[in-house]
């Protein structure tokens, strides 16, 4: 049994998803247990998925709301009370920790009996979490080689292995495009603004999509729109769609599960800059215009788009300074240049790195007492 825990977002959920399909390719025999939050987003994908799954009372800390850090403290202890159990009956052999407030009650739990701790850092900078747990930890895969300086360990337990991605379907592009009607020869370009979408990006797009609509801006007559708006705001940006006449050429949905299949299908992608996003848009060799989230730590975010924008595989564009009309006009530009969007395709493509997920369950396996079954 091989206990996995991250997540709260896509970002720190998909990472634990994908190491754990990539163990059980390795091992099929090893069974994997998910332990996750009550309001994240694996309230929803475990038990689509089929998985195993644990989901737990626990909070994050907002800082802007003092009162947070009380109910994160009663959800952690009442956390620690279930895990506890769950260990007891389960006797887990190895515990991932992905990151996100929902990985710390498995990651303390592992680290108070003595349970093999892996854990996996996708950004730039290390999270709360993963610095929290590090001083129990045997492994610490980054993705980043200098975040190995931010960390309370001993260097030669981490391990430079990139970020976790999941892999497209493999149905092919014209069949990943059939399924949201778009068509075969057709420009398209992905929007997305993360699992919970963003704010600031739906409000830029709708711009542009209400310009175009009353002819202020010109659309190739090739291009679509694939539009992962997020839960919260696809009632508004579907009202916005009907003013507009619903142009056929913009399809909204409020998220997209396979996200990869969704990245293999576009021509460009307009989104965030958080790591597993770009980590996603580098193994499909996807060119994109990064908006960077400009309250991410560190400004980890605007760090990340300025080193792909410097190898030539994206566009950054600031959200201060980002219009409908700007951004029609840099999308226009791109999807007009086929020769340049070839080349960033070909540079994201060469830093790639689409083995970290079975890199790191190859190490994860290393840990398991249990021998495989048959041999």
């Amino acid at each position: 049994m091989v206990v996995f825990s991250g997540g709260g977002t896509g970002g720190h959920l998909y990472p634990a998803l994908a190491i754990a399909d990539a163990l059980r390719d390795i091992r099929p025999d090893v069974q994997a247990l998910f332990i996750g939050a009550e309001r994240g987003l694996e309230a929803r994908v475990l038990p689509e998925r089929g998985e195993r799954h644990v989901l737990l009372p626990v909070h994050g800390v907002d800082r802007a709301h003092p009162l947070s850090s009380w109910r994160a403290l009663t959800g952690l202890g009442t956390s620690l009370a279930r895990i506890s159990r769950v260990f007891a009956e389960d006797r887990p052999e190895v515990v991932v920790v992905t990151g996100g407030y929902a990985g710390a009650p498995a990651g303390i739990m592992a680290g108070l009996t003595g349970v093999p701790l892996v854990l996996q850092e996708q950004n730039s900078v290390p999270g709360v979490v993963t610095r929290l747990l590090t001083r129990w930890a045997c492994r610490v895969h980054v993705a980043f080689g200098d975040v190995i300086d931010h960390l309370p360990v001993a260097r030669d337990l981490a391990v430079v292995s990139g970020n976790p991605v999941r892999e497209a379907s493999g149905g092919g592009r014209e069949v990943v495009r059939a399924r949201w009607d778009i068509p075969a020869d057709a420009q398209l370009v992905l929007v997305a603004g993360g699992s919970q979408g963003s704010l600031a990006l739906n409000r830029v797009v709708s711009e542009a999509v209400r310009a175009v609509a009353r002819g202020e801006l010109l659309r190739p007559p090739q291009v679509r729109l694939l539009w992962s708006t997020g839960p919260r705001h696809i009632d508004v940006v579907s009202s916005l769609l009907r003013e507009c006449d619903s142009p056929e050429w913009v399809h909204a949905v409020p998220y997209i599960d396979d996200m990869p299949d969704a990245l293999a299908a576009a021509d460009l992608a307009v989104c965030r800059a958080g790591a597993m996003s770009t980590a996603e848009l580098l193994n499909q060799g996807l060119p994109a215009i990064l908006v960077p989230f400009p309250f991410a730590a560190a400004d980890h975010q605007m760090h990340n788009a300025r080193s792909l924008e410097t190898a030539g595989v994206a566009v950054v564009a600031p959200e201060s300074d980002l219009t409908g009309a700007a951004l029609w006009s840099e999308l226009s530009r791109l999807l007009s240049e086929p020769a340049l969007l070839a080349r960033m395709r070909e540079s994201a493509l060469a830093l790639a790195r689409p083995h970290a997920a079975h890199e790191i369950a190859t190490d994860v396996a290393s840990l398991l007492v249990t021998p495989e079954v048959g041999r």
